[in-house]
C-alpha cells in the first residue's frame, strides 16, 4: 500500500518558482520506488525518482560549476573544485529539500513513511536532485538554474568558508599527532522508528574516546568528534 502525498502543491511549487506543463513530470520527481512498481520513463506518470535523479545531479553540476567560474574568476582548478564539492554534495542537497518542506510531499509505500522516510536526509537528498531534473525537462535550464540560484546561492558563502567540520578538525589533528585516523562505530540506537537516536563512539588510538548522541549517524559523529578534539586539545 502506498501514501501518498499529504501537502498540498501549492506551496512547493511557490517554492520552485515554475508552474509545471507537465505536472507528471513533478509526481515522478516526488515518488520513492517504495511507491511503486513501474520503471521510470522521462515522460512522467507515477514511476519513481530514480532516472530523473540520475539527470538532475548532472544538472546541479553544470549551473554550480557556471556559477562559480564566474563568481571566482581568479581561482584555480584546485579551490573551485573544492567550493563545487561543498556545494553539490548529498548533505546540502538534503538541507535544501528540508528548507522547502520536500519530504512532505514525497510519495512512499506506507511502510517507508512510517520508519522515517520523509526525514531521512539520503531520500531528501535524491528527491532534490530529481525535482531539479523535472524543472530541467519542463522548463529548460532556466527553470533549473532559477531553482538553484535561489536556494544554493544562498548557500555558497557560508559552506565554502565556514571553519571546517569537527570529523575534519579530528582527522587532522590526528594526523599531525602521528595518530591513527579516528575510529566511529555504533555503540546504540534508540527511541521510535520514524525518530531515532544514535549514539556514536569515536577513538584515536590510545589518545582518547568520546561519545556523542544525535538523530542521524552523522549529527552523531560529528558531536562524538567535538568532544574528542575538546578531550584532546585540554578545551
Amino acid at each position: 500500500m502506498t501514501d501518498g502525498p499529504v501537502k498540498n502543491r501549492d506551496k512547493l511549487l511557490g517554492c520552485l518558482g515554475h508552474s509545471f506543463a507537465n505536472p507528471d513530470l513533478l509526481e515522478e520527481a516526488l515518488t520513492h520506488p517504495s511507491a511503486t512498481t513501474r520503471k521510470s520513463t522521462r515522460l512522467g506518470g507515477g514511476q519513481d525518482y530514480d532516472r530523473l535523479e540520475f539527470l538532475g545531479d548532472r544538472v546541479l553540476g553544470l549551473v554550480i560549476a557556471d556559477h562559480l567560474l564566474k563568481t571566482y574568476p581568479n581561482a584555480d582548478s584546485g579551490r573551485l573544485a573544492t567550493r563545487y564539492n561543498a556545494l553539490v554534495r548529498r548533505e546540502t542537497l538534503a538541507m535544501v529539500a528540508e528548507q522547502i518542506d520536500l519530504g512532505a510531499h514525497m510519495r512512499f509505500a506506507r511502510g517507508e513513511r512510517d520508519s522515517g522516510g520523509s526525514a531521512k536526509p539520503a531520500l531528501l537528498a535524491d528527491a532534490c536532485e530529481a525535482v531539479i531534473a523535472a524543472l530541467y525537462l519542463d522548463g529548460g535550464l532556466d527553470a533549473a538554474a532559477r531553482f538553484i540560484h535561489q536556494y544554493w546561492d544562498k548557500l555558497a558563502e557560508e559552506l565554502t568558508t565556514a571553519p571546517k567540520d569537527a570529523k575534519t578538525r579530528l582527522q587532522e589533528l590526528a594526523h599531525a599527532r602521528n595518530a591513527p585516523a579516528p575510529v566511529y562505530r555504533e555503540t546504540d540506537r534508540s527511541g521510535p522508528a520514524h525518530a531515532p537516536v544514535f549514539t556514536i563512539e569515536v577513538q584515536v588510538g590510545t589518545m582518547g574516546e568520546a561519545s556523542g548522541k544525535g538523530s542521524s549517524k552523522r549529527v552523531a559523529e560529528q558531536i562524538a568528534a567535538q568532544a574528542l578534539y575538546d578531550l584532546i586539545e585540554g578545551v
